[in-house]
């Protein structure tokens, strides 16, 4: 890879929805399960591959966790000019949160570039 990773622009994360699901495995310490529903899009002029991802997940009371990791659910979608990848994941918190982060992919010249995921919000019902 070359150089500092940038923002590429039209390569974009959506949020399509966010749900507490009860019935996720989750510790004692962290009672609370979401599950996000995410649409990776490739609207810039290149090829690309996402490398990677970058969660910070900050709940209500001061906690922080990071999480870092290669690829997307197990795969690295190469994505050509307009093409998407959708995908959903989860969370557990102990209460309310705010997750964010980003992906990080690189085109097929070797540019490492990164899209935002948007922050949203993990409220317990």
């Amino acid at each position: 890879m070359k150089s500092t990773p940038r923002l590429l622009e039209g390569f974009t994360v959506k949020i399509n929805g966010v749900t507490e699901d009860p019935d996720l495995e989750r510790p004692l310490s962290k009672p609370y399960a979401f599950v996000y529903f995410i649409t990776i899009h490739n609207n810039s002029d290149q090829a690309l591959t996402v490398k990677g991802r970058k969660w910070v997940v900050r709940e209500e009371g001061g906690d922080v966790a990071v999480m870092e990791g290669e690829g997307v659910v197990g795969e690295f979608p190469y994505l050509l000019p307009g093409e998407k990848f959708s995908y959903n994941s989860y969370h557990v918190t102990a209460g309310c949160a705010v997750a964010e982060g980003a992906y990080l992919a690189v085109t097929d010249q070797g540019e490492a570039v990164i899209a935002m995921i948007p922050a949203f919000e993990l409220i317990p019902i």
